[in-house]
């Protein structure tokens, strides 16, 4: 019997690829599974060498092929490998958890149901219900500005890796920009990837360009949509459009990124600075930063937008790595809203509110205009007090505050832990009856606002207000229809929404992020506020926008006032140069964790003592910081603690890393805890 051998890669936390053989040739990139211990598992055929590395006798046999979907191209395995070497992982955690779940689940191709597979399956329930998709209303394409023509004549589809940064304010057409130069790919035969940071843009994006983007003969291009809120099944269909050339446009989250596009000429990554484009668990990738790596791979041209860059983004400009576009002014010859400071510091505040807050509401409802009220912070009330002996809700399971929420009952929740518990109705330590809520959260802001304007609809835009299916989308028609006259929201609704007939912005507690430990903390309130005062006034001058601080005389407001992004960026890139911080220097950071934080503690002191080694490649130009423990040290009853790794060289960094890491496995197995390398932390 002849034996053709296999590499294969799968998902468990093991370095490495696994040999396995099989009866017949499989190519690489195909699916199999196979036998793992007492578990079966679905991995990916990496390699097929002349002999496997183990001992031959001793290597299984595959126990079946996967071949529902052709074998994945060599340019996505090598995406997938640049990703795995560059975070520090085995490439089993990057190839298998980003496919469609159905295409990664054995039971999906052996049990009582699987029927053929789940790709048979989906073929079949789509013979059934072959009803064609509906085709959205035409949107009528407006006039370009001179910036918007501008900036298109530098776009160039057919030089290969470009990178443009386009920088335009809020309202400036960015958007626009987008359509008209993925009709010019478009119209080439290829595909784009578009890409934006949260779930509940893509409603409003997909509406946009289903109704946008059509060809010469004013046929619409097919779009599929990407991101982890769809079921299933959907994710497969969506997936397999793209894969298999039937889809034109794929718009999607940070995991549409690893969808492989055959004839992929353009990417697009909206929002290029938030948060949520870096993967927070598993794999930890930054979806921007991959996307710049596969457009130079593809010698594709990649668009950034944003109307306050990240630094990194904004440094690279200025070093002309990236060719920076600008639109200065707004498309609909609207001004920008007139952005003002309030001192509370001299205020009479009514429930947080100032004077200028509340007649500025007043007016703005008189006038029949809508007003958004944010804070960035959900639930009711951040902690309850006794003022009696000074008890605060503190979660048992995490250094962190239990958090007020009202609702259909009311509930105490840690925001960390998810755990939920009832409110106390006495203090736990003095008996004390007379508990007060302290701080405030959107339920609050929204139970103030309906008492004090009786008259208003009030709505409440958050997490907790958006659990269910379509929940959002539908609280989002409510605001574009008319139909509430105060919205209330977290950063939720900050960003890519055009609401029409907005004229008033209220910030409240914007300083509570003014002094986070995090040194990224100024930037990400700074593109807060814009995001949040560049909802307003898109279609009617005299927009207002208020915010509320006790440091009026702070950079960070200074330039908010001015709206002015270079300011702020040019003072921020000085103290990052200045202090040795990114985009001056890479970073890693393992986090160790444990149930005893001095486990977590002992673990980091002895890898830093490991990472003094001599020989190690890359030392002399990386610095190891002292092991502390995290400013949230503990969450469902783990300890944490970090390990910061610096360094101004990128590959003697990851030279460093490549030697030292792997043999921290057996020292967290000594000391009885695990951790995690993270590569451009976030979160420091």
């Amino acid at each position: 019997m002849a034996k053709y051998w296999l590499r294969v890669a799968l998902d468990v936390p093991l370095a490495g690829l696994f040999d396995y053989y099989h009866e017949e040739p499989v190519a690489i990139g195909t699916r199999v599974l196979v036998s793992f211990g007492v578990r079966q598992l679905i991995g990916m055929v990496i390699q097929t060498p002349e002999q496997p590395e183990y001992n031959a006798e001793q290597v299984k046999a595959i126990r079946m092929v996967l071949d529902d979907v052709s074998p994945m191209p060599r340019d996505w395995l090598a995406l997938a490998q640049f990703a795995a070497q560059y975070y520090h992982r085995p490439l089993g955690e990057v190839v298998i958890p980003v496919l469609p779940s159905p295409l990664r689940r054995p039971a999906a191709y052996t049990g009582k149901l699987s029927k053929g597979g789940p790709v048979a399956r989906l073929r079949a329930r789509q013979k059934k219900s072959s009803t064609p998709p509906k085709r959205a209303k035409a949107i009528a394409a407006p006039e370009l500005t001179a910036e918007q023509a501008a900036a298109l004549e530098q776009i160039h589809i057919d030089q290969g890796a470009r990178r443009y940064l386009l920088f335009g304010v809020t309202g400036s057409g960015k958007t626009e920009t987008y359509m008209r130069v993925a009709l010019q790919v478009l119209a080439q035969g290829k595909q784009v990837l578009f890409m934006v940071p949260e779930i509940n843009l893509t409603p409003q994006f997909e509406h946009m360009l289903r109704g946008r983007l059509v060809d010469e003969h004013n046929q619409p291009y097919r779009i599929a949509v990407m991101h982890s809120g769809l079921a299933a099944g959907k994710r497969l269909e969506n997936w397999l459009q793209v894969y298999e050339g039937d889809a034109n446009v794929l718009l999607g989250t940070r995991l549409a990124l690893f969808t492989p596009m055959p004839n992929l000429g353009l990417i697009i990554v909206d929002e290029e600075h938030d948060h949520s484009y870096k993967q927070q668990e598993g794999l930890r990738y930054s979806a921007r930063d991959l996307a710049l790596w596969r457009g130079q791979q593809q010698q594709i041209p990649v668009v950034l937008g944003s109307a306050t860059p990240s630094l990194e983004s904004w440094h690279h400009a200025q070093q002309g790595h990236y060719q920076l576009l600008t639109l200065s002014q707004r498309a609909k010859s609207v001004p920008l809203p007139a952005i003002e400071l309030v001192d509370t510091r001299r205020a009479q505040l009514e429930q947080g509110y100032s004077p200028q807050l509340i007649t500025a509401l007043e007016k703005t409802l008189e006038a029949g205009q809508q007003a958004l009220i944010f804070l960035n912070r959900r639930g009711y009330a951040p902690v309850l007090h006794c003022g009696s002996c000074g008890w605060l809700s503190q979660c048992p399971h995490c250094s962190a505050y239990a958090v007020l929420h009202k609702g259909y009952k009311h509930y105490m929740q840690c925001h960390h832990c998810g755990g939920q518990s009832p409110v106390a109705k006495h203090c736990p330590d003095c008996g004390y009856v007379d508990l007060t809520p302290l701080g405030k959260g959107t339920q609050r802001v929204e139970e103030y606002l309906a008492q004090r304007f009786p008259q208003a609809r009030v709505l409440r835009i958050d997490a907790d207000s958006t659990r269910r299916k379509g929940s959002a989308e539908a609280l989002f028609a409510q605001v574009h229809a008319g139909e509430v006259d105060i919205l209330v929201g977290t950063q939720m609704v900050s960003k890519g929404h055009d609401f029409s007939r907005l004229a008033l912005v209220g910030v409240l507690n914007a300083d509570t992020m003014l002094f986070a430990q995090d040194f990224r903390a100024p930037e990400r309130l700074f593109s807060q506020l814009m995001q949040v005062a560049g909802r307003a006034g898109r279609h009617q001058t005299g927009a207002r926008v208020l915010v509320q601080t006790d440091y009026p005389e702070h950079v960070v407001y200074q330039a908010l006032v001015q709206q002015d992004y270079p300011l702020f960026a040019e003072h921020q890139l000085q103290q990052r140069q200045q202090v040795g911080l990114p985009p001056f220097v890479y970073l890693a950071l393992i986090t160790a964790e444990s149930k005893q934080l001095d486990q977590a503690m002992a673990f980091l002191r002895h890898a830093k003592q490991w990472a003094q080694h001599p020989e190690l490649p890359g030392m002399e130009h990386v610095f190891v910081y002292d092991a502390v423990p995290l400013r949230i040290m503990r969450v469902a009853n783990i300890e944490r603690a970090q390990l910061l790794i610096e360094s101004p060289n990128r590959l003697a960094l990851h030279a460093f890393i490549r030697a030292w890491a792997p043999q921290l496995d057996e020292l967290a197995k000594y000391y009885r805890c695990k951790f995690v390398l993270e590569i451009d932390p976030q979160d420091i």
